[in-house]
């Protein structure tokens, strides 16, 4: 069929009827069907079932250092998990804390620290400040933002290249205001575009000169290990980069198993220069006593290196790589001939972002929601859930059954014809 630029408004409104009518079957279905997060299936879930038997009722729940992972104590985790976290993100331990089962909430905890104490000795407390702002790239991870807007911090936009932020832009917003605290990155597979950062865009991060002393780069590393083809996406480490410059004190990195072994059952970690960490550390002590070193245990006895861990992601690759292919085909072809959407190609992470025409995100999420297709709200990608081009909608592949999927992917391409056809129709009026 030709683009839908290109049609008459008679050729729109019989197109519109024949879409309507094919809408009116799909809610006749009476579907509930759920892509708004993104959370793994329950066949990658089953992938780390052996994990479970690397603690029982007879084992020795001695960590390497003496700990008994049982009782109380060690804020910073344990000697061997610290070890694993360490490895698979390009640190040493001992720049390593190894935290609860969510780096989202190592994050947010990073960051309400901050706010009351400074950031790392860093500065005076930021809600003592006059203004605190943070920049955000875009479009990105709706709950960065969400803490964001949680502490009362002034979001920024910041647009997106083909090879990460807009570093000119970056650059000039860090180095000339001292209310530029933060910025907010997924560099790897970012969320929910699935660009990976260049060595380009990560060596200027790494040679940053902000001119709050309280700046830091917020790395999230939610997606480092997780490719769908190989060979891996490469991306540099910024915190080798930064040591280069002499700026480690700048980066705090994130990440965790959630999606390697159980999200809300796994390990978080954060790296840090040894500086941060001994600060981190000393205010942490205050909040707990230590987290679940049971969890830790099994996770490193389980896991043991990072070659282990990486045969392990393949798997998950395998299962999440035909339901990724599925939808981008069944775009390719109903959605690319007609000229009124784009999408990237990710080779890894969890999403799939969608750019309808301009006005028709709000429209098709409605749309699909009333055939019982929950997708994730339009605008979530951006800071307020305010998308200024009402486009942007973050596909989730990873959770339905690849039969639902499928259904799924019809439909959501129904919908996004049918919004477009209102549109344009309303256009030729």
């Amino acid at each position: 069929m030709a683009s839908y630029q290109s049609l008459t408004k008679e050729e729109l409104l019989q197109e519109r009827e024949k879409l309507l009518a094919e809408y009116e079957s799909y809610k006749s279905k009476g579907l509930k069907l759920d892509m708004s997060r993104g959370k793994p299936g329950a066949e990658q879930l089953n992938l780390s079932l052996p994990m479970l038997d690397a603690l029982n009722s007879v084992s020795d729940f001695t960590a390497e250092d003496g700990t008994d992972c049982r009782n109380y104590g060690v804020v910073d985790g344990i000697p061997e998990a610290k070890r694993l976290m360490a490895s698979l993100m390009g640190v040493q331990p001992d720049e390593v804390i190894v935290g609860g089962n969510s780096s989202m909430n190592m994050m947010y905890d990073a960051i309400a620290r901050a706010m009351t104490h400074g950031m790392c000795g860093a500065g005076k407390p930021w809600m003592k400040q006059n203004k605190v702002k943070f920049l955000c790239p875009v479009p990105g991870y709706d709950r960065h933002f969400a803490v964001c807007e949680h502490f009362g911090i002034e979001m920024i936009n910041i647009s997106m290249n083909a090879d990460g932020p807009d570093m000119d832009v970056v650059e000039k917003m860090v180095n000339g205001d001292e209310a530029v605290k933060g910025i907010w990155c997924v560099p790897k597979f970012s969320n929910p575009s699935g660009i990976t950062y260049s060595d380009e865009v990560v060596r200027r991060f790494a040679n940053l000169s902000p001119k709050a002393p309280d700046f830091r780069i917020f790395w999230d590393n939610a997606y480092f290990i997780h490719d769908l083809y190989e060979p891996r996406v490469e991306l540099l480490n910024l915190f080798s980069e930064a040591k280069k410059a002499g700026k480690e004190d700048m980066v705090l990195m994130f990440s965790s198993t959630s999606k390697v072994s159980y999200p809300g059952a796994g390990i978080a970690a954060l790296a840090a220069s040894r500086r941060n960490i001994e600060i981190i550390k000393k205010q942490m002590s205050v909040q707990t006593i230590g987290y679940d070193k049971m969890s830790q245990l099994r996770h490193a006895r389980y896991f043991k290196s990072v070659d282990f861990v990486h045969e392990h992601m393949k798997k998950h690759a395998e299962i999440l790589r035909p339901k990724f292919e599925l939808v981008l085909s069944e775009m390719e072809k109903e959605l690319a001939p007609l000229g009124i959407a784009e999408w990237e190609k990710p080779l890894g992470g969890y999403f799939i972002s969608l750019n309808t025409m301009n006005g028709c995100a709000k429209q098709v999420v409605a749309l699909c929601r009333e055939a019982g297709v929950v997708l994730t709200p339009a605008g979530s990608a951006y800071p307020y859930k305010q998308d200024p081009n009402d486009s942007n909608i973050r596909i989730a592949p990873s959770f339905p059954p690849i039969g639902e999927l499928a259904v799924t992917a019809k439909l959501l391409c129904l919908c996004v014809k049918l919004a477009a056809a209102e549109k344009l129709i309303k256009q030729k009026m």
